[in-house]
């Protein structure tokens, strides 16, 4: 399917550590994590008026955002995509950039038009939105994945904010803040047609608080000191 369902839950340190327990008892880890999590790295593009900011404020339901994706600063493969959200699904797309090219796209400057159609619509939105480089978000993820339903579970775990996004390749970032309290984390669940009934009873302990709202709209809010929670 091009579209996936994706819903977010605010979790808690002890919830993380319940859940990871039963979902290790019917998931397996991600073939491409090494150890207990993997680096996530994005840097997140919006205009000049924040529409994307201001559209996952507002609940709009038609939307997308543009962002570079690096899962370690020395990586040589960078990916630019493009999430987009329709009535309640999410698709994602991308293609993969040069180091080179993406210093190109932090400095605020399109790549000339070529095969790669995620490449193509940011160079156009670069040119007639004034789409730009606005902030970095970095975290830890642990993914869990089952082929059934093709179902991936991620914790998403000190999740920070940094404004410096000239440093999205180096090896640290600077200067970062933290997205959400102490001991608050994300829960990620997407899958296909369906969610297994066996999966969907494991996440059921009663204390899941699902959030509508992304990592880059929390991290900008956090950027200027404030919490939705």
């Amino acid at each position: 399917m091009e579209y996936r369902v994706e819903k977010k839950f605010l979790i808690s340190d002890r919830q993380i550590h319940i859940l990871t327990a039963k979902l290790k008892t019917v998931m397996q880890s991600d073939a491409n994590q090494q150890g207990t999590a993997y680096l996530i790295r994005s840097l997140y593009f919006d205009d000049i008026f924040d529409s994307c900011m201001q559209e996952n404020e507002s609940g709009v339901d038609q939307r997308s955002k543009f962002r570079l994706r690096l899962y370690q600063p020395s990586a040589e493969k960078i990916f630019l995509e493009n999430k987009e959200k329709f009535l309640g699904y999410t698709k994602k797309t991308r293609n993969i950039v040069t180091r080179q090219e993406c210093l190109q796209l932090v400095s605020g400057k399109p790549l000339a038009f070529d095969q790669r159609t995620v490449s193509n619509s940011l160079a156009i939105a670069i040119k007639t939105r004034h789409m730009m480089p606005k902030t970095i978000i970095e975290y830890q993820r642990t993914a869990f994945i089952h082929p059934l339903g093709n179902v991936r579970i991620t914790f998403d775990q000190d999740i920070s904010v940094s404004r410096h996004c000239g440093e999205f390749m180096d090896e640290n970032l600077s200067y970062k803040i933290p997205v959400l309290p102490q001991g608050m984390h994300i829960l990620e669940v997407k899958y296909d047609e369906f969610l297994p009934d066996f999966i969907a009873q494991l996440l059921e302990d009663g204390n899941l608080t699902q959030t509508a709202f992304s990592k880059y709209y929390l991290g900008r809010l956090a950027m200027d000191g404030e919490f939705v929670y």
